[in-house]
């Protein structure tokens, strides 16, 4: 009987020819991980350093602070510096707000200084009235600072952004996250990875020839699940944006009701929410009291939100809720954005509206005019996650939808100016 066993030569071969697809989807798979595992640490990184960065940058604008920190100015030199009894009255009042903010945050450490370095506020009692040893210089001189530094609580990565008192320099802040709570954000991360790594190598070793339909299996779930999440975000936006345009609808009637004005109160809600369903603002012209009741409830929510508001509005010049809703988005977007006078007008020129909001604020800059009209754009906090950049991508809809335009300019008062001209309502 003849031998049919293959040759050395052909053995090696059929092996190889088995294991080939195996080594190619082990060598894949590897590769991918490898790559997977170095942008997510890129990434983790990255987020931290935004974070911190932003943290140490709106405390910096934080009048308390800037307030606090000028306060004690004087109380050291370069040659004398003060000590934690000199600024015992700033760790006091800063302190506090130094606790809340690293906890609410997620950072290891929130510190204040004078205008010398020396910490006003530390998350160690022993290191306040003590001179920071890393970068300050620079800082204080009105560079902020972003990088790696190692100090008394070991290596991190740190912010330092200057406080100002107007254009001087008279302190600094500075946020960090310990380079080990990075590395175990980045071990956690890899820990979730691994599994599914490991588990395509498997797969992948044992039976190739079926790998390519498990990955078509797990990118149309990953497509399901991005579709979904994609549709989820879609209601999550329209939901907001609702939100915000009943918020304007609330504060009319806060302001109806609290003149006592029941009667237009109500007829109010019957008109304005039918059913109690949502619907786009009505085009039809407001009977002057609500025109009234809308302007008080607007003037107290920018009062709350610390901003004096000025109007000037002709009693003969028609207002629907449109122009409601442009006008309360436009003048509470100015009161957070920290403006201390808010001024309102409108103008009928024929049948179209003018009008315009001026305010005293820091102003917008001119880079971020367009973005700031995109839904979802914000420039300020958003600490609970609820969204926020929703009131000036209403306005423009709002206006473009009355065949109008809206034009960003500086302010005379130093702030930010929104002219805006719309078909007067019917």
């Amino acid at each position: 009987m003849p031998d049919v066993t293959p040759s050395v030569p052909a053995r090696v071969v059929r092996r190889a020819l088995v294991v080939l697809p195996s080594l190619i989807v082990l060598t894949a798979v590897g590769l991918t991980t490898l790559i997977a595992a170095s942008v997510q640490e890129r990434h983790i990184r990255d987020d931290t350093a935004e974070r911190v960065y932003d943290v140490a940058a709106s405390l910096a604008e934080l009048d308390d602070v800037r307030r606090t920190v000028a306060s004690v100015a004087s109380a050291g030199t370069s040659t004398q510096l003060a000590d934690a009894r000199d600024l015992a009255a700033a760790t006091t009042t800063l302190q506090p707000l130094a606790d809340l903010v690293q906890r609410t945050a997620g950072v290891f450490y929130v510190v204040i200084t004078d205008d010398e370095g020396v910490r006003i506020t530390h998350p160690e009692s022993g290191q306040r009235g003590l001179q920071v040893e890393t970068t300050n210089a620079s800082v204080l001189a009105g560079a902020p600072f972003l990088g790696t530094e190692t100090g008394p609580s070991g290596s991190s990565l740190r912010a330092k952004v200057p406080v100002r008192d107007g254009d001087a320099v008279v302190g600094m802040v500075a946020v960090g996250v310990l380079e080990s709570s990075i590395l175990a954000d980045r071990d956690e991360a890899l820990g979730d990875l691994l599994p599914w790594a490991l588990g395509a190598l498997v797969v992948g070793t044992l039976a190739s020839s079926l790998l390519a339909a498990a990955i078509e299996r797990r990118f149309r779930r990953l497509d399901a699940l991005a579709a979904e999440q994609e549709q989820t975000a879609r209601t999550m936006v329209a939901l907001r944006e609702q939100a915000h345009e009943f918020g304007t609808r609330l504060h009319v009637l806060h302001g109806l009701v609290s003149h006592g004005d029941t009667d237009d109160a109500l007829t109010y809600i019957s008109d304005a929410m039918p059913g109690l369903a949502p619907r786009e603002p009505s085009e039809t012209r407001l009977d002057a009291s609500v025109v009234s009741a809308s302007i008080e409830a607007l003037r107290s929510e920018v009062s709350a939100r610390g901003a004096r508001l000025e109007v000037r509005i002709d009693r003969d010049t028609p207002i629907d809720e449109t122009v409601v809703l442009v006008l309360t988005n436009l003048c509470r977007n100015a009161a957070e954005a920290g403006a201390a006078r808010v001024r309102c007008t409108l103008d009928l020129v024929g049948d179209v509206l003018h009008g315009a909001v001026d305010d005293d604020g820091p102003g917008l800059d001119p880079r971020d005019v367009e973005r700031a009209f995109t839904r979802g754009y914000t420039s300020k906090p958003d600490p609970l996650g609820t969204g926020r950049g929703i009131g000036l991508a209403v306005v423009r809809r709002a206006v473009a939808e009355r065949d109008g335009e809206i034009l960003v300019t500086r302010s005379a008062w130093g702030g930010t100016r929104f002219e805006f001209e719309m078909a007067a309502p019917r």
